[in-house]
């Protein structure tokens, strides 16, 4: 089991509109780090749902239900998608504010790389977060 944060403005695609669709592929990803995670993302691997700008927060946990294939938005072959499906929102979200604070936090990527889209989370790190939010 791998684990991964997301990111997502809210006005773009929020973690409500992800539960009304029940299922998304994640796509527009342009950065090749954030790709490259995204192709290391294995069918049922959990990930973090993270609405950035506003908010700044971790609102709740998805799962990966398909493995990276070609982005259907675009004629690039370099960019990928994933499948995801929300799993569960959060009972309280995660602020950076708080993440930021946490001194087992304090290596996170969402703290180290704030502008990277996609990321690995350590098993603890996410652990940490989902504690958080419960």
């Amino acid at each position: 089991m791998q684990y991964f944060l997301v990111k997502s403005e809210p006005f773009k695609y929020s973690w409500e509109q992800f539960n009304k669709d029940g299922r998304t592929f994640w796509d527009g990803v342009r950065n090749y780090q954030a790709r490259n995670n995204m192709k290391e993302m294995k069918e049922g691997d959990l990930v973090l749902f993270y609405h950035s700008n506003e908010g700044k927060c971790v609102v709740g946990i998805a799962k990966v239900m398909k493995e990276f294939y070609q982005d259907p938005t675009t004629d690039d072959v370099k960019w990928v998608v994933v499948d995801l499906a929300p799993i569960e929102s959060l009972k309280n979200p995660v602020t950076l504010e708080t993440i930021k604070k946490d001194e087992r936090l304090k290596d996170v990527s969402l703290v180290r790389q704030g502008r990277l889209s996609v990321m690995t989370l350590k098993a603890e790190e996410f652990d940490r977060i989902v504690e958080l939010g419960s």
